[in-house]
Parts: C-alpha cells; sequence; structure tokens
C-alpha cells in the first residue's frame, strides 16, 4: 500500500474514533458548508474532544504550539512549505495553553501538496512558513 492511501486512512480512521468517542451522535456537514470553510476558513464539527475545520491560506502564518491539542492535517488543494519542530523564536501566550512566534530555530521542512497528511502532537512548533500561491485543507484537532 502506498504512503499516501496509508496516510489518508489514518486520517479517516482518526476522524472516525475521535467521533464515536464523542458519543454525540453522527455529526454531518453539508457539500456546501464544506466548500465554504475550505475557501475563507471555518468549522464544522465541534465537540468535547475534538474539532473539524475547514483551512485556506494564502500568506505564511505564525509559529503555533498547542499545550493540549493534536492537529491532523490533510490538504485537499495547493502548495505551502510547513516547518515542524524545532525551538519556537519570539512565543506569547495568546490564551491558554496556545502560543505563537515568529520563527522556528531548527525543525523539519516538509513541502505539502494536495493529498498530503501531516500529523503534528501537542506541544510541538509548527509553522506555514511558505505558501506559494494558496492552500486548502481540513485540520482535525484532537483535544487531549
Amino acid at each position: 500500500m502506498n504512503l499516501s492511501l496509508t496516510l489518508a486512512t489514518l486520517f479517516t480512521a482518526t476522524i472516525s474514533l475521535a467521533g464515536m468517542a464523542a458519543a454525540q451522535g453522527v455529526s454531518y456537514v453539508d457539500h456546501d458548508k464544506v466548500a465554504a470553510a475550505l475557501g475563507k476558513g471555518g468549522p464544522l464539527v465541534n465537540a468535547p474532544d475534538l474539532l473539524v475545520s475547514g483551512s485556506h491560506r494564502d500568506k505564511a502564518g505564525n509559529v503555533e504550539v498547542h499545550d493540549k491539542e493534536t492537529d491532523v492535517i490533510y490538504v485537499v488543494d495547493g502548495t505551502a512549505t510547513f516547518v515542524t519542530g524545532g525551538t519556537m523564536v519570539d512565543g506569547k501566550v495568546t490564551k491558554p495553553g496556545q502560543h505563537v512566534g515568529s520563527n522556528i530555530q531548527g525543525g523539519e521542512t516538509h513541502h505539502l501538496s494536495k493529498g498530503d497528511v501531516i500529523v503534528v502532537p501537542a506541544g510541538i512548533p509548527h509553522w506555514f512558513k511558505e505558501v506559494p500561491q494558496s492552500i486548502s485543507y481540513y485540520v482535525v484537532k484532537v483535544l487531549k
């Protein structure tokens, strides 16, 4: 089985398992709301133990660290340079458990494109460093 298929299966399983753990019943989001969220960003599912959002970027972002959230990112369109790990520079707390910074020293660079999945565990700095044109992706935040 190729890596893309394995990662897509992992992404689907993560959503399914997290949804079952929430015991909130089935969450359904129609294609119009999904398209809108992927076009401009926005929440799709909000449960006690997970959040699912559609996201869209056309420029770089800030470095982020989430103390109690694992991010599962699935790229549906576009490309970006994404950096994980290392040490966040100029970090500050924006709200409890959430930190932003201006740069990462060290870290590992990933070139994300359509079909890629990347999982960033809680506590790991991560950053959309470069977005040449735009990128659309789903984020599943699994909450501790």
